[in-house]
């Protein structure tokens, strides 16, 4: 794995070039949760339908694989790559299951990671876990981590540091034994405590690893709190190689994130959406204030980014999700019929709109990459703050005066 920041912008956001599995992609980049290493709702075949390569990086949970088909049988096939027939696709393995895992940081101990799988609850040893990365073979992978959340005793807090690089320290070792392929990505924690990111960050990268994963946000601290801690991690880390988190989901998160000097962005955002009917419509050929649609659905307050598919006010509704989206939903189906396919239960509805809401999604990334290459990152972030905002203030007040009516 190779990667160069190309581009700084100012307020923060960097630009760069991450060439693996050999693609070359452009950072900020999304990595596509997947569920045994498929998007959710979008098949194979379909994939093909949303922009190259920008959609060609999945992440995955090797904890999936469990139950079923055994680590020596992925192996024997050659790797996830070959059993998925995805060779030109870049996997990323990441222990934790980012859709339903959350730490149990009581139950993690001193010899392994506590996680949840489809399969139950399931302590993961250092030796296990390298184990299952040399059978699946993915292009990079994320050690384990003793993530916490923000509420935890700072003596927790610290334990949880020191556990996170004995873990590193052990999977690195049984790597070189195992030769066992891919980038490694030394994972980040710390929790809410700045002063045990910082150490975290300082022993993680005097490591030998090929980028960082920067854990354990999400899990309670608050907007206001977060860009300190991201700072404090981000400023210790080298800048030749790529950062990776997970836990920022929404737009206004992620635009965080990237100030802080993120590449890699692990998101359920796409994922929720769908699942609640759900579709991204917020502009992407200019972010400016006052460019959000002021529209409700259904008494439903719409936040100036999505709307709800499944409100009534869509039956008859015969114009795409976006007249200005190029992605095959939006060219091919209008929102009655999506809106008719939740109606009668269709899974039909979901694979449409997470084929919309992913292409939207990567195109909101390669607009925050433009910003940074045009030096205007700042002000394209806090265009789209406050447009969100000022909308939101106004969908508040035309509720309450249809209520009070």
């Amino acid at each position: 794995m190779k990667f160069s920041v190309k581009a700084w912008s100012k307020g923060g956001g960097r630009a760069g070039l991450l060439q693996v599995g050999g693609c070359s992609l452009e950072t900020p980049a999304l990595l596509l949760t997947t569920r045994k290493g498929l998007p959710t709702f979008i098949s194979p075949d379909l994939l093909s339908s949303l922009p190259t390569p920008d959609s060609r990086l999945l992440q995955f949970s090797p904890l999936h694989f469990l139950e079923g088909i055994s680590s020596k049988t992925i192996s024997e096939m050659g790797g996830l790559h070959q059993m998925l027939g995805l060779r030109d696709h870049v996997f990323a393995a990441n222990p934790a299951d980012s859709i339903t895992s959350i730490p149990d940081y009581q139950s993690s101990n001193k010899i392994g990671a506590s996680f949840e799988t489809p399969s139950g609850r399931f302590l993961v040893k250092p030796g296990q876990y390298v184990e299952m990365i040399s059978s699946m073979k993915p292009n990079m992978w994320v050690t384990l981590a003793d993530e916490v959340p923000a509420w935890v005793s700072e003596k927790r807090n610290r334990a949880s540091v020191d556990r996170t690089v004995r873990w590193l320290d052990d999977c690195l070792t049984l790597t070189i034994a195992n030769n066992t392929g891919g980038a490694i990505l030394g994972s980040i924690v710390g929790g809410s405590k700045i002063d045990d990111r910082k150490r975290c960050a300082q022993e993680v990268s005097k490591r030998n690893v090929s980028g960082f994963h920067i854990g354990g946000f999400g899990l309670g601290e608050s907007m206001e709190e977060r860009s300190a801690l991201l700072s404090a991690v981000t400023e210790i880390l080298p800048e030749d190689k790529p950062r990776q988190i997970c836990g920022l989901a929404l737009p206004e998160e992620v635009l965080q994130g990237v100030a802080a000097g993120i590449d890699l962005f692990n998101s359920t955002y796409i994922y929720h959406l769908t699942l609640g009917g759900f579709a991204l419509t917020f502009p992407l050929e200019e972010i400016e204030r006052h460019g959000f649609s002021d529209r409700l659905s259904d008494n439903v307050r719409d936040d100036g980014t999505k709307i709800n598919l499944k409100a009534t006010i869509y039956r008859k509704d015969t114009s795409p999700i976006l007249e200005s989206c190029k992605c095959y939903t939006c060219q091919n189906h209008t929102k009655a019929y999506i809106n008719h396919l939740f109606n009668v239960h269709e899974m039909l509805a979901q694979i449409l709109l997470e084929i919309h809401n992913t292409h939207h999604y990567l195109g909101f990334f390669r607009k925050i990459r433009d910003a940074i290459n045009q030096g205007t990152f700042e002000e394209f972030r806090q265009n789209f703050v406050e447009t969100r905002r000022d909308h939101n203030a106004g969908a508040t007040t035309a509720v309450v005066a249809t209520l009070s009516a």
